[in-house]
């Protein structure tokens, strides 16, 4: 059939792999470093990727094209994740390659991805979520990090030295389109950390909203103190 699907430029992409994490059908994917539309029975040709590409490299056209399958994309969803790793948002696939021991922790995490620049700020995850904000070193930190912190919450970690972004914008922009319950920042005693503090700090106040806001700092030998 002729219809409208979206059109991907590859040497315009950056492969940031932002547009596959703001595809809520999964239709598209990183290969070789570049965003392709792997499936264009996935493609309801609304554009929810064109927002979220910083290189400008989606646009939309009209050609033949499989129709767009709602029924496939949802067995999909329970299965893959729109940048083809395995979702978490389902507990019901276990994956283990041996037998839980008394001493192996389970992962408390509830949706992936997990990186503040790659998740959608639309995920249907947030509404009404408890927002845990941590930064990346926080988890190897602390042992007790998911039962203390990740349980029961939504989480996203970055690393603003490491990724040399603001995440202020992205942040600012989650807690506007969603009804937050709550905000968790787990950060490094480290001056870097700073900024990821300063950034979630920056967000809440652009929202105009009043969440419940806690902050937690982790020592470099495991130590945890509430600010």
């Amino acid at each position: 059939m002729i219809r409208k699907i979206i059109k991907i430029d590859e040497e315009k992409c950056n492969g940031c792999g932002l547009c596959a994490a703001a595809c809520h059908e999964g239709a598209i994917g990183m290969a070789g470093g570049k965003a392709k539309l792997l499936r264009e029975d996935y493609c309801d040709g609304l554009g929810d990727c064109l927002p979220a590409c910083p290189a400008n490299a989606i646009s939309f056209e009209t050609r033949e094209a499989p129709a767009y399958d709602a029924a496939a994309v949802a067995r999909a969803k329970t299965q893959t994740l729109p940048c083809g790793c395995p979702s978490a948002q389902s507990k019901k696939i276990e994956r283990r390659s041996a037998p839980e021991t008394a001493n192996e922790a389970r992962s408390e995490l509830s949706q992936w991805p997990v990186q503040i620049k790659l998740v959608s700020v639309n995920a249907p995850y947030f509404q009404g979520a408890r927002l845990l904000v941590a930064a990346d070193c926080t988890a190897y930190a602390c042992g007790d990090f998911h039962g203390r912190f990740i349980r029961g919450r939504v989480t996203l970690v970055g690393c603003p030295k490491l990724d040399m972004a603001d995440y202020s914008e992205k942040l600012s922009e989650i807690l506007k389109a969603n009804d937050i319950l709550s905000l968790t920042l787990v950060r490094m005693e480290v001056p870097c950390c700073g900024k990821m503090e300063s950034a979630l700090c920056a967000a809440l106040e652009n929202s105009g909203k009043n969440i419940p806001f806690e902050v937690y700092i982790v020592s470099t030998d495991g130590k945890v103190f509430k600010k």
